[in-house]
């Protein structure tokens, strides 16, 4: 594993400490590690919608193909989707 040191503020310094102690996070580095794995993630899913938006779609995006949207949505929030 790679040690990277950063340099922070204060304030910043702080916040960090207040973080780790109030969401259980055993040191800062787990912290900053959750940190980086959000923000990658996040690109990843702009660059995701992003690319679709170029996509072509294979049926109308009407208000059927929405009410499908939802309740395959709602189906997966209560556990009843098919895969």
């Amino acid at each position: 594993m790679a040690t990277m040191n950063v340099s922070l503020p204060d304030s910043l310094k702080q916040f960090v400490d207040e973080q780790v102690s109030d969401r259980g996070f055993g040191t800062t580095s787990e912290y900053v590690r959750e940190l980086i794995r959000f923000d990658r993630d996040r690109s990843l899913l702009r660059e995701r919608i992003l690319a679709s938006a170029d996509a072509e779609f294979s049926e109308p995006m009407d208000g059927a193909y929405f009410e499908r949207l939802r309740g395959v949505i709602r189906a997966a929030g209560d556990g009843t989707a098919a895969r």
